[in-house]
């Protein structure tokens, strides 16, 4: 957020006629949710610290400006749990509790039962899912935080490709909404370059993927793509397929989590040739963003890298309340930040985008990274300019 923005203060108090009356501190309540359990809870836990960190970095500046105000931002963290009936509980409690602008959830299925409660309740909510109608014009107070595969996939799909001459895929991914959304789009991604793609599906909660394995096996594509299946599951996913013995490469064009796949899977050796999407591309300057939260929140920050891309979220979130004037009208503050020029001080200059896709310009576009992993060798991840709707 800007310098100006924020002023340094120790504390509020003011003189009311005859007598000083110490007047109560303004606390800005920022809700942060997603799954903070089970097998995608480090997507739930990078969204967390990112709105910690936010906070962190408005009191170390001793407060945000806000009109004739000078506020503290408040975390209220819930699960989600990964589900619809996760993602309503979590919008209702965030009503209960005066909350009016949420960052998260991940998973399409909590982002599904949380868009007509805070729409209801004008909330205004930075999520991050890929389903088809992530965000719309009937949520004019949903704003995605961070585009689909159908903008970033081509590049990493070309890449792929010349890098292990994929004739033949296949997708696997939960058959929920959040799984089924996203595989169809990267399926579509995949055609679109010529290779014919089959897609496969799971009950969320397995465990045992061997049945599943012995169909992908039989099908002999030349890369499993796990696309947004939980990185627990998709470590379970490469160990059995490489158990079975499958050669190909694997794919993961719905996210990060390769330090947790690789891991669960059993080494860098057991999963060969791996290649990724990262929402946002590591440098140094991005790295500086770990050692300053160990300094201002005193933990170590979170593994998963959606935590830098909600950071670049929250501060847009912060900047855009400041610039409206208020911390009680959300549509006020969507206003600001469909007006606000994103140019994150870490992650680099920012687009709005989502014209194309869903009809409206709300979803934030930075640069992100292509991972890859050759014969059990991690690669420098290469660099993509922020996706544009042309």
């Amino acid at each position: 957020m800007r310098l100006n923005k924020v002023v340094l203060m120790a504390g509020c108090a003011m003189a009311i006629g005859l007598g000083a009356v110490s007047a109560r501190a303004c606390e800005i309540k920022i809700g942060a949710t997603g799954p903070m359990s089970g097998a995608a809870t480090q997507w739930g836990l990078a969204i967390k610290g990112a709105a910690d960190f936010v906070a962190a970095e408005v009191r170390e500046a001793g407060g945000l400006k806000v009109g004739d105000e000078t506020c503290q931002l408040k975390v209220v963290t819930i699960d989600a749990k990964y589900t619809a009936e996760g993602g309503a509980a979590a919008a209702n409690n965030f009503v209960s509790q005066g909350v009016k602008f949420v960052l998260g959830p991940m998973g399409s299925p909590e982002v599904t039962g949380m868009k007509p409660i805070t729409t209801r309740n004008k909330i205004l909510m930075f999520s991050d899912s890929y389903a088809r109608d992530a965000i719309g014009k009937r949520w004019p107070l949903t704003f995605h935080m961070g585009p689909g595969p159908a903008a970033w996939g081509d590049p990493i799909v070309k890449m792929a490709k010349e890098e292990f001459g994929i004739r033949k895929a296949l997708t696997i991914a939960p058959n929920d909404q959040a799984g089924t959304d996203v595989a169809e789009v990267v399926a579509q991604v995949y055609e679109n370059n010529g290779i014919p793609t089959k897609l496969e599906y799971y009950q969320r909660g397995t465990t045992n993927f061997a049945p599943i394995v012995t169909r992908i096996m039989a099908a002999n594509p030349d890369v499993v793509d796990t696309v947004s299946t939980p990185p627990g599951d998709a470590g379970i996913i490469v160990k059995q397929l490489r158990q079975a013995g499958f050669k190909g490469a694997i794919g993961r064009l719905g996210g990060p989590g390769t330090e947790e796949i690789t891991r669960i899977a059993g080494g860098l050796d057991v999963l060969k040739d791996f290649y990724w999407f990262e929402p946002v591309f590591i440098d140094d300057n991005v790295r500086a963003l770990q050692k300053r939260y160990h300094e201002l929140v005193g933990v170590e920050a979170p593994e998963n890298n959606f935590f830098f891309l909600f950071v670049a979220g929250g501060r847009a979130l912060a900047e855009a309340i400041s610039n409206a004037g208020t911390y009680q009208d959300a549509e006020a503050v969507a206003q600001s930040l469909r007006e606000l020029h994103v140019n994150d001080p870490n992650l680099g200059q920012g687009k709005w985008i989502g014209e194309k896709t869903y009809g409206i310009r709300q979803e934030l576009s930075l640069p992100f990274g292509m991972g890859l992993i050759r014969n059990g060798e991690t690669l420098p991840v290469r660099r993509s300019d922020a996706p544009t709707d042309e």
